[in-house]
């Protein structure tokens, strides 16, 4: 569940930079946006592995 939260807090911190690159054209909060997504990609990615495991060794 760490890593969902941690997820969900990525989102809320990317929240400002996002408004900043789409209501006030600043490029580099869109460069910061960029990179954020691919970091919450690759935790969502974490995350599916996770929760398969977790799932498959359950089912034993």
């Amino acid at each position: 569940m760490k890593r969902f939260n941690d997820f969900k807090k990525m989102v809320a911190d990317l929240e400002g930079d996002a408004d900043k690159f789409y209501n006030k054209g600043n490029s580099a909060a869109g460069t910061r946006v960029r990179k954020g997504m691919q970091d919450l990609k690759n935790l969502a990615q974490a995350i599916r592995l996770e929760v398969q495991e977790r799932k498959n060794s359950e089912a034993k």
